[in-house]
């Protein structure tokens, strides 16, 4: 449904939100590791979210990646998503017509237009901060771990 880059994206967001409840910064090589992506797409996704202010990124000693406590309970998942894929995970057809509409509707259109306004409506009203509290508490988590982790 989303883009990899967009899955990458709301996973890091949700592993640094979590360890910045803690106090705690992260480094490119701990997400990478964390959300299971290559280092290098993964410095890609954080650029945007820093570009966007999702994440805050400080460098030198002591540095890394984190999320305010103020800025965690205001963003949503829909601010994710825009930074990354744009608008039209709940905006286009859902076969990828370049036009689709109540006129002219795609074989799909009726049944996507209710998946696409509950996914909508997911995505404005869930927090950051939520989903990050349910992986801190261990109900939720980011990657399957293996015997050795």
């Amino acid at each position: 449904m989303f883009s990899k880059a967009c899955e990458y994206g709301i996973r890091a967001s949700i592993f640094i939100a979590a360890k910045s409840s803690k106090g705690i910064r992260v480094g490119i090589k701990d997400v990478a590791k964390e959300i299971d992506s290559p280092e290098p797409f993964t410095a890609k996704i954080m650029q945007i979210l820093t570009k966007n202010k999702i994440i805050h990124s400080a460098k030198g000693v002591g540095g890394g990646f984190e999320v305010s406590n103020e800025a965690v309970k205001s963003i949503k998942l829909i601010h994710i998503v825009d930074a990354i894929d744009g608008d039209s995970i709940y905006k286009g057809c859902g076969i990828g017509l370049k036009e689709c509409s109540e006129i002219h509707p795609c074989p799909v259109h009726n049944e996507f237009k209710k998946i696409r306004e509950l996914l909508l409506v997911m995505l404005t009203t869930t927090t950051l901060e939520e989903l990050a509290l349910g992986v801190k508490s261990g109900d939720f988590h980011l990657r399957i771990l293996n015997k050795d982790n």
